[in-house]
């Protein structure tokens, strides 16, 4: 049995291809085996292991354990696959780092795994949280935009942030210098979610310790990725869908024609959520990608 047997919903590279908001995904979330509760420590330790094993993407994560039923089968069949899993000490480790930290596993199938989140092509099985996960329940908006935005940018990103607040809104965005930071601390009063691209211990980019440490006290910080783990460049576009998937749409401030923020904003149209861009001057090209 190859893993490339299975129903597909891709069209192309590694997500499905959403042409309207009306089309539903075609794979039902989660899989029944998933379906079971809390899981106990021994569950936690084969999800973990299954998710972190090198070559075991969220797609086809679910896809093992739909084909075989349980994430601890998968686990059991992935050398036939080729892969090799990381060691359960490995895996008991991560769990005892996260509960030093005061940090919440998550898990997909969980009550309080964020529902839009769960609608995603590709929604992470397992994530960290730092602080008040209700936060994620709530209507949540995502604001991006340009690390190097301009003073004026920033100062509309931070009144937007709290306008969106006082009107009963979540904040999401990424912890990045310029729009994203200006967004978190528009929202700190009412309501913010950051998520991180490294470890949940491993804010990005060091400057924002200080905001992090008030996000995680009074609102929400998430992170795919296991602590100590620091984010690689190619870490910032999949932090970016799990940025689209948690908002009912998302605002774009000063974003160039070739951008993270632009990734951001297509992640979310393709899953249907809405987008909106600020514009801004036709003169600076950090406003090129918000006028296309």
């Amino acid at each position: 049995m190859g893993l490339g047997a299975g129903r597909r919903c891709r069209s192309g590279g590694d997500r499905p291809h959403r042409d309207s908001r009306d089309r539903p995904p075609c794979r039902q979330y989660p899989p029944a085996a998933e379906r079971r509760g809390k899981p106990d420590r021994t569950r936690m330790s084969a999800r973990l292991r299954l998710a972190r094993t090198p070559g075991i993407g969220p797609i086809r994560y679910f896809e093992l354990v739909e084909r075989l039923g349980s994430p601890e089968a998968a686990l059991e069949a992935l050398p036939g696959f080729g892969f090799h899993p990381p060691s359960e000490r490995s895996a008991e480790e991560e769990l005892e780092a996260l509960a030093r930290l005061g940090a919440t596993p998550v898990w997909f199938g969980d009550d309080a795994y964020p529902v839009p989140l769960s609608r995603i092509a590709d929604p992470p099985p397992f994530l960290a949280a730092l602080g008040d996960l209700s936060h994620a329940a709530l209507p949540v908006v995502a604001m991006v935009g340009a690390r190097n935005a301009s003073a004026a940018g920033q100062r509309i990103a931070e009144r937007l942030a709290r306008a969106l607040g006082e009107a009963g809104f979540i904040v999401v965005s990424g912890l990045a210098r310029g729009i994203d930071t200006a967004a978190h601390r528009g929202a700190l009063a009412s309501g913010t979610i950051a998520v991180l691209a490294g470890g949940i211990d491993r804010p990005y980019p060091p400057q924002n310790r200080a905001l992090f440490d008030a996000i995680a006290a009074d609102g929400l910080a998430l992170a795919e990725n296991p602590p100590g783990f620091q984010a690689r460049a190619q870490d910032f576009p999949r932090r970016n869908r799990i940025v689209a998937g948690l908002a009912t749409g998302v605002v774009v401030i000063e974003a160039a024609a070739r951008s993270g923020s632009l990734i951001t904003a297509r992640l979310a149209a393709e899953e249907g959520r809405q987008v909106f861009a600020v514009p801004g001057s036709p003169l600076d090209p950090r406003n090129a990608g918000c006028h296309d």
